[in-house]
This record gives structure tokens, sequence and C-alpha cells, in this order.
């Protein structure tokens, strides 16, 4: 689970998203501090999703993440997983798929 460590929600929700890039710090389990561009996010069935790139500055190729937002009413920091689940990982590929029209987006197998 990664937990965030300074909130990357915006007002304007997507609309924002757009103006501007987003960069959001996670805390690991084990306490490391990872930095993830958000491209793009999304909500399903009252739950979050945010698709995430790690900022290593290579904008060719790199490696993208669903993370999910499984956070409680009671956490006090947003707690995200990243989306295992075969068949969710699909249909949610699928949603930012076509928000990202230009972007090709593929899935490792």
């Amino acid at each position: 689970m990664l937990r965030e460590k300074e909130p990357a929600g915006t007002e304007n929700g997507a609309a924002d998203m757009e103006k501007k890039e987003e960069v959001i710090t996670f805390r690991t389990d084990d306490g490391e501090e990872v930095c993830f561009e958000v491209i793009e996010q999304t909500r399903l069935n009252g739950v979050d999703y945010l698709l995430v790139a790690e900022e290593d500055g290579d904008e060719e190729e790199g490696t993208a993440l669903i993370l999910k937002d499984g956070s409680l009413e009671s956490d006090s920091e947003a707690v995200y997983e990243i989306v295992e689940d075969e068949e969710e990982l699909a249909l949610i590929a699928s949603i930012f798929e076509e928000l990202l029209e230009d972007t090709d987006l593929w899935q490792e197998s």
C-alpha cells in the first residue's frame, strides 16, 4: 500500500489536471518516498483511480501504474493500492485509454 504524503486533490478535479502537471509523493509501507506524476484520474462506482508514472524524467518510455484509493473515513492520509486484479485493471485501463485517446497505453502480460 502507498500512503499519500501530500494530498493531491484539486478543487476542479480533472479539468485542473489538463492545465498543469501534478506530482504526488507517496510513502511506502517501508517508509520510502516515491514521486509519481499524475497522468489522469477517474472515478468508477464511487472509487477514485489514478493513472501515474514514476517521475524519472524519461518521457519516451516508463512504467505507468493504476492506483486505487483504498482509504477509509478514519484514515488521516489517502491510502492507494496498485490495481492487480486483471479484470479490474483491464476495465480501468480501457477507461484511461479513452480519456487519453492520443496517448498509446498498453498492458504488460
